[in-house]
């Protein structure tokens, strides 16, 4: 089984962004640029790796190594992702649908499509370049990277996300993520009748031992993951659903919903072939609530459902 961690936000923001992975037998002999570069979450390109591993930033069971090591089962590998020396996140242009916004924090709805903020592949047209052309104040909490953000949503799910302008407020409401206290609730149209009227998956995930980009319901090296569940309206093979996040791992809704037998439509990673297709995974944060850093009050915003997704259920309501 493959063990990966990661420090950020919601647990240590102060830390260095740090991955580990111990190597499972099936993954023995393997090179470990190509290894860290498949296991890796978000795009990255193997001549990044290579130059991670050759500037000392990747250690096999505590010693440096060379990008053509040949990896052993058990290997501990830790990889140090270095501060970035000089990066200048270029402010864009791009019109943002603001749920709420003062001198603390702002909250935004997010479209389909957009990635949260600048990673390997996406340099720009993210969350936070839009953020920094609109607001020119955000934390610095997360570094150069990530400026403002305390949690994020999929490139290809929809809804309501909120940014910290100052320090103060992002650790605010990092501690109410950390503590499970923000109230996110999400609708998600996925296949197949969900029988019960609700329910709860607690089901721990972690790593798929096989595809390392994925993730999956299982016992070895996983966290505690609970997502609640309510049927809101039934189609046949397709059921509309509203869930809420007692716990907040990766990609945790749509890993919980396959593993329950009903994955989202349009979900490319964990969803089905066959049946109605969408641009990318059914899925809508809804619902957003928090305590005020400043203020102390417990506010909550709602955004609808988008067109695209509200246009699939009108056709299936019609059927």
């Amino acid at each position: 089984m493959i063990e990966e961690q990661t420090s950020g936000a919601g647990e240590n923001p102060e830390s260095a962004d740090i991955r580990e992975w111990v190597v499972d037998p099936v993954h023995a002999k393997e090179r470990i640029d190509k290894y860290i570069t498949e296991s890796w979450e978000e795009d990255i390109s193997r001549s990044q790796v290579q130059l991670w591993i050759s500037a000392g930033h990747v250690l096999v069971n505590g010693q440096p190594v060379k990008a053509n090591y040949k990896l052993a089962a058990g290997d501990r590998l830790e990889v140090t992702v270095p501060e970035p020396s000089a990066v200048e996140i270029v402010p864009e242009d791009i019109p943002l649908n603001v749920a709420f916004e003062d001198k603390d924090v702002i909250v935004v709805n997010k479209p389909r499509g957009m990635v949260v903020h600048p990673a390997p592949g996406h340099a720009s047209g993210t969350l936070v370049n839009a953020l920094m052309y609109h607001c020119k104040d955000l934390s610095g909490i997360n570094g150069e990277l990530r400026p403002g953000i305390v949690h994020r949503i999929d490139k290809d799910t929809s809804g309501l996300i909120m940014a910290a302008k100052n320090d103060m407020a992002h650790a605010s409401l990092a501690a109410q993520l950390k503590d499970h206290s923000v109230t996110r609730r999400y609708y998600a149209l996925v296949h197949g009748n969900v029988s019960h009227d609700q329910g709860t998956i607690d089901a721990p995930i972690g790593r798929d031992p096989i595809d390392r980009k994925m993730y999956t319901v299982t016992e070895k090296n996983s966290k505690h993951a609970v997502t609640h569940f309510t049927v809101k309206e039934r189609f046949g093979d397709y059921t509309l659903l509203e869930l809420q996040l007692e716990t907040g791992r990766t990609h945790q809704i749509r890993v919980h919903m396959k593993f329950i037998g009903h994955p989202l439509v349009g979900d490319p990673v964990y969803g089905r072939s066959k049946g109605i297709k969408m641009n990318g995974q059914a899925l809508h944060a809804g619902v957003l609530g928090f305590i005020h850093p400043a203020s102390g009050e417990y506010m909550e915003f709602s955004a609808p459902i988008p067109g695209d997704m509200e246009d699939l259920l009108t056709s299936l309501r019609s059927r």
